[in-house]
């Protein structure tokens, strides 16, 4: 895989929410633990947003029967989405938070496994090394431009009409 490779952006970024998930846990100051959990939201926002509209249209487009995957992940997306809202709605730290965080941890987890095991293979396997570098690059770029979330709505996204769109 190249430097830039879009599959190996995203599994690093995998690596880093579930360190950052656990970090958090480890955490007892709710000075601290707001702004990091902030951090985190704001992460994997720009990180399924980035999905949405980097990886998951090039999918659609080069990997053969690739449509249940997608408006699977998407569908995963919203619950992210959901469960990150649901932690935002209780006083940081206390009893609700750690309950709606450790669903949100799961939720989180769960799909990225899902990610690693059945869509980034199939995708590496059928996406060239150029192609793979090129949507990295722009992975980056949407990063940049996106930084704490900055212009994503974190609204969620119907997965069949998603499909439908981009396919």
């Amino acid at each position: 895989m190249g430097d830039f490779d879009i599959t190996a952006l995203i599994l690093t970024e995998h690596d880093a929410f579930r360190r950052a998930f656990t970090e958090i846990e480890a955490i007892t100051d709710p000075a601290e633990l707001g702004p990091r959990w902030r951090e985190l939201a704001d992460q994997l926002e720009v990180h399924a947003a980035g999905e949405e509209t980097i990886f998951y249209p090039e999918l659609l487009q080069d990997v053969d029967d690739s449509e249940g995957e997608t408006a699977h992940a998407v569908k995963d997306h919203n619950e992210i989405r959901e469960t990150t809202s649901a932690v935002d709605e209780h006083e940081v730290g206390t009893d609700a938070w750690w309950e709606a965080f450790r669903t949100c941890r799961e939720a989180t987890v769960e799909h990225l496994g899902e990610e690693e095991n059945d869509v980034l293979p199939p995708f590496a396997e059928q996406v060239g090394a150029d192609k793979r570098d090129e949507l990295g690059m722009r992975w980056l770029q949407f990063h940049e431009e996106h930084e704490d979330a900055r212009g994503l709505s974190g609204e969620t996204v119907d997965p069949q009409e998603y499909v439908e769109e981009h396919s």
